[in-house]
């Protein structure tokens, strides 16, 4: 039987074009109105070492995403940051792509108020906001 496969860069793509994008600045301000805003940086957490981490964001790996945000596994596995099925999140990562795959995951998920951050970490510091260091 043949199996069709799908690479990272398709998974993206598709993701991309499901999850609704934010700029930075939107983000920012987005952050600043609303401070319910959940911010999560899906890398791993030695690749943030390279940008920092935005000011308001939690650190979820996306592989340990797939568990911390659902609601139907044990709750001691979960982060109770994924509570709100409704509470808006915005996805990152350093450039954006596996941002994306987040966004789309959480959607898939149910989260109902999900964006991606157009252009990652990077673009966040190209704005001009700052990012805290990590060890």
């Amino acid at each position: 039987m043949y199996t069709k496969l799908i690479t990272f860069n398709q998974s993206v793509e598709e993701a991309m074009a499901e999850v609704p994008v934010i700029k930075a600045q939107e983000a920012h301000q987005q952050i600043e109105r609303d401070p319910n805003t959940l911010v999560v940086d899906v890398r791993d957490a030695a690749d943030i070492v390279a940008t920092g981490i935005i000011p308001e964001a939690i650190n979820v790996s996306l592989g340990s995403l797939t568990y911390k945000a659902d609601h139907e596994i044990p709750e001691a596995w979960r982060d109770p940051n994924f509570k709100d099925f409704s509470r808006p999140i915005i996805t990152t990562c350093g450039t954006g792509e596996l941002g994306a795959l987040a966004g789309k995951l959480l959607k898939d998920m149910g989260y109902t108020n999900v964006s991606r951050l157009e252009g990652g970490t990077v673009a966040w510091k190209e704005g001009g906001y700052s990012t805290n260091p990590v060890d």
